[in-house]
């Protein structure tokens, strides 16, 4: 299998490049996860979550689980984002019914100082021999996204030293020594950048920078401490490899009122939550990019014919989607109870009501 071929199906990627599609593609944030028994049972012989993101078998099999079910437009790389972090030396560990810890939180001067960006193709490995793995098990089906946190959400676990309620660590440090939170970030945006660079190099076809927490930062903090480094990735990203176009999605959850200027930062698509009205959003980034979501993650716990009519009302939040533009999602991750027969029913929706319009 060469790396160069196109997929199959490319809807995907011709909708996110704004190219003509008979249908709009349709994938799902953790669509392979745990509301998936075969994922549960997956996880159970890898020992433990990151056992299973650290074995290229057993992360490829996971990752092939919900095409099997499902009729997707395109398979997500399984993985963490805070793998990143992990290299850079921070200890990650996962305790349970807490998410994710650090066992090294940056807090001192001297260890932000002595931060570095790891080489991706000898600390994250295990993540490039997963890409080859699954593309290889992929056999130019559908294409494979890869991914990363950006870098404000990578520095908010890494020096919240885990999840947190109120950013309290973070935000002082940004407030109280801007200089050192500039640090952080500038070294986790060269991690970033070396990181997709690699996994574009490994097979990746698409990849997606995931900045779960910018929305929590002022509109002012916002431009300086999340988007100026994302598009410091952007400006340094791998755009084709093999001759292909490598399309570039970012996705600021709570990020609504920035669309203008997340289009400026030289992405091909914008990921949008469920607080986006899709008619808005594509009146104000107008051609310049294409846009991914938002149907509420929480919808799908009504009823298979309610779940199809939010999809359908999605859709025509957005329009005529003939001429590209558009790729169905949801406006954040899938929940971990999510009945997979309605996830079903929303695939099928997709496609069903967007070949009729």
């Amino acid at each position: 299998m060469s790396h160069t071929s196109r997929p199959q199906n490319d809807t995907f990627l011709r909708a996110l490049l704004r190219q003509p599609v008979d249908y709009t593609p349709v994938w799902l944030m953790r669509q392979a996860g745990r509301y998936l028994p075969e994922y549960m049972e997956t996880r159970r012989r890898a020992g433990s979550f990151l056992a299973l993101c650290k074995n290229p078998q057993l992360a490829c099999e996971v990752t092939l689980q919900p095409l099997a079910r499902f009729n997707l437009d395109a398979a997500i790389l399984f993985s963490d984002i805070l793998t990143v972090p992990d290299a850079m030396g921070l200890g990650l560990y996962f305790s349970e019914g807490e998410g994710p810890k650090f066992e090294r939180p940056l807090r001192e001067e001297w260890a932000i100082r002595d931060l570095t960006a790891p080489d991706p193709n000898v600390h994250l490995r295990y993540v490039m021999d997963a890409v080859a793995e699954i593309r290889r098990a992929l056999d130019n089906s559908v294409p494979l996204i890869g991914f990363s946190g950006s870098p404000w959400t990578l520095a908010c676990y890494m020096i919240e030293g885990g999840a947190s309620s109120d950013y309290r660590t973070v935000k002082t440090m940004l407030y109280n020594r801007p200089d050192l939170l500039h640090h952080i970030l500038s070294v986790t945006a060269k991690a970033v950048t070396d990181y997709l660079n690699a996994q574009i190099e490994s097979g990746a076809q698409a990849v997606m920078i995931f900045d779960s927490w910018g929305g929590v930062l002022s509109h002012a903090a916002y431009r300086e401490f999340s988007l100026a480094y994302m598009q410091s990735i952007l400006s340094n990203l791998k755009r084709s490899h093999g001759g292909e176009r490598v399309p570039c999605i970012v996705f600021t959850k709570g990020g609504g009122q920035w669309l203008e200027a997340i289009a400026d930062i030289g992405c091909d698509a914008i990921g949008c939550d469920w607080t986006t009205d899709l008619s808005d959003a594509r009146r104000r980034v107008g051609d310049r990019v294409a846009l991914q979501g938002n149907m509420d993650p929480m919808s799908l716990f009504a009823t298979p014919d309610k779940v199809e009519q939010e999809a359908r009302r999605v859709m025509d939040s957005f329009g005529d989607n003939h001429s590209g533009g558009f790729v169905f999602n949801l406006g954040h991750g899938i929940s971990q109870f999510t009945p997979p027969e309605n996830v079903a029913a929303l695939v099928d929706a997709v496609h069903l009501h967007s070949r009729r319009a």
